[in-house]
C-alpha cells in the first residue's frame, strides 16, 4: 500500500486555515491526494451542511450522515482537523479521524508525513471502526467509545 493513493479531507475555514471548530462545523474541506510521499490538492468542498439541524441538536445525526455522504463521494479515507465532535462515533466507521493539535495548516503535511506509517497500517488493517489518531509531539491511536 506504500505507493497507493490515500485521499485526505482537511477541515478548514474560508481562509484555508485550521480553526478551533469541530470537523463538521467548518466552512469547507480541502481534498488532498497522498501518493509517493507527496500531497496534491485535488479539490475543495464547501460544507453546506455545517448548520444542518444544529438548532434542534448539537452533533445532529442528519448532519453527520450528510457530511459522510459528501466525503465518501470524494473517496476520502482520512479526516484531518484540530477537533472532532459527537459524530466521531459515526465517522470512524468510514474514515480515519486524525486530530492535529497545536498545528498550523502549513505544518500539517510535515506532521502527517512523520506519522504516515501509522495511517497506512490502520488502512491496511481495515477495522470495523477506525481509531482516532491524536498527533501532537507524538502520536496516540485511541479507540473511540
Amino acid at each position: 500500500m506504500i505507493n497507493s493513493k490515500i485521499i485526505f479531507a482537511f477541515a478548514v475555514n474560508n481562509a484555508n486555515e485550521f480553526a478551533k471548530q469541530h470537523f463538521g462545523d467548518v466552512d469547507k474541506y480541502l481534498i488532498y491526494e497522498y501518493c509517493n510521499g507527496q500531497f496534491s490538492l485535488i479539490s475543495h468542498q464547501i460544507n453546506t451542511f455545517k448548520n444542518l439541524d444544529e438548532k434542534n441538536i448539537h452533533g445532529s445525526k442528519e448532519k453527520g450522515k450528510s457530511i459522510i455522504k459528501l466525503l465518501k463521494k470524494n473517496k476520502v479515507q482520512v479526516l484531518v482537523s484540530p477537533q472532532f465532535g459527537l459524530n466521531i462515533k459515526m465517522i470512524n466507521k468510514y474514515f480515519i479521524p486524525v486530530a492535529l493539535h497545536n498545528c498550523k495548516t502549513e505544518n500539517a503535511f510535515e506532521m502527517l508525513l512523520a506519522n504516515m506509517k501509522w495511517i497506512i497500517d490502520e488502512l491496511e488493517i481495515n477495522p470495523t471502526e477506525y481509531r482516532l489518531f491524536s498527533i501532537n509531539t507524538g502520536i496516540a491511536k485511541i479507540p473511540i467509545k
